[in-house]
């Protein structure tokens, strides 16, 4: 399905000035940061992009259009000449009062885009008024408000907040946002065992909300979350009356499901990560996410339990992880210290994620000489 950008005009592209029209060439100023982005968008992204303006009464006496069209066509001549066309370019000529239902944030003049051909789920409207957000609310498209921040008090009460993924002044950010759409996964797993909810960002902040019924194992998934940037939350009921099998290794299966799907196609990440000493550890883990599972396991234990966790498990775990997230791990780890041992070993595997899973924006190219992972 098709992907589309719907962008506003004045306060976006182009500077707005305090009579909110620009009637002359000599009010025509760009953002900063618009051309280098726009062409980036054009040439690296697969987005249509469509122009979406309100311009108050035009055509009539406060607002001829033999003022508008001259800077209009200027502005459109200067992206042309950056690799940037509109594909399309919706002008509403009404004034607030009129209630229009052409009029932003309606979606009178878009009906083509609510046809069922256009992916709005994965499309953006950016703007620079609030306006802009209830239109991608009212489109099911995701929102970027170009603004310093003096308007996230009136987006929190007008409950627009889950509708807005950026505010921002910055162009750059703007195309890093819609270059690298959010990386997301949720799964459920759910058998006569176990039942496992998991949702993961692979572009969060290092959140962990973990409960698996085993404090060691959560104290370690939520070292996954903090070491590798991610915001993961895991919620699991298993039958640990039985023992913790089934809950250690279901885990590691929808864990590394989640890691897979949140990937995607691959295109511009990194790939592969990592090691790091633990105290009188050293913790050794080398990860690729190339599409074909395997695992190297060079570590041993003494105990039989760390915390509430087996330790005959810890490789079930990751062999887990491995086989469903389609990774290469190699682990090894030495020490005399077992709780070192193994912490060493989910933080050295949480940087190696971080690092594999490290994307540049600018890079649209599959890390394989093959062509395919």
């Amino acid at each position: 399905m098709k992907k589309a950008l719907f962008i506003d005009r004045d306060g976006t592209l182009i500077r707005e000035p305090e009579d909110e029209q620009i009637d002359s060439l000599e009010k025509l100023e760009f953002l900063p940061g618009v051309f280098r982005n726009m062409h980036f968008i054009a040439k690296n992204l697969d987005y249509e992009l469509v122009m979406v303006t309100n311009q108050d009464g035009l055509g009539t006496d406060s607002f001829p259009e033999e003022t508008f069209w001259p800077a209009h066509n200027k502005m459109l001549q200067a992206f042309e000449n950056e690799g940037v066309v509109f594909k399309d370019i919706l002008i509403d000529r009404s004034f607030p009062e009129d209630n229009a239902p052409t009029r932003k944030p309606r979606t009178g003049l878009m009906g083509k885009y609510l046809s069922g051909s256009y992916d709005l789920t994965n499309s953006y409207v950016i703007g620079d008024r609030l306006t802009d957000i209830e239109l991608a609310k009212n489109l099911g498209a995701k929102g970027i408000l170009i603004n310093d921040g003096s308007l996230t008090d009136e987006l929190k009460k007008k409950e627009l907040e889950s509708y807005c993924t950026l505010v921002t002044t910055s162009w750059d950010e703007i195309y890093a946002r819609v270059a690298a759409p959010e990386r997301t996964a949720k799964v459920e797993r759910n058998t006569k065992e176990t039942q496992i909810k998991i949702e993961l960002d692979l572009d969060g902040t290092g959140k962990g909300d973990i409960s698996t019924g085993l404090h060691f194992f959560d104290h370690m998934l939520d070292q996954i979350a903090r070491h590798a940037g991610v915001d993961l939350t895991i919620k699991v009921n298993g039958d640990l009356q039985v023992d913790e099998h089934h809950t250690i290794e279901d885990t590691g299966l929808a864990l590394g499901e989640a890691f897979k799907l949140a990937l995607g196609d691959k295109r511009g990440i990194e790939r592969y990560g990592y090691s790091l000493p633990m105290d009188d550890c050293l913790a050794q883990v080398a990860l690729d996410f190339g599409g074909r599972p395997w695992i190297v396991w060079d570590a041993a234990f003494k105990r039989e339990k760390v915390g509430d966790m087996p330790t005959e498990m810890f490789f079930h775990f990751f062999k887990s992880f491995s086989d469903t997230s389609l990774s290469n791990i190699n682990i090894k780890a030495e020490g005399d210290n077992e709780h070192h041992k193994i912490e060493g070993i989910f933080k050295a595997l949480a940087r190696a994620i971080k690092m594999a899973i490290k994307k540049d924006v600018f890079n649209f190219e599959l890390p394989s000489t093959k062509g395919a992972l």
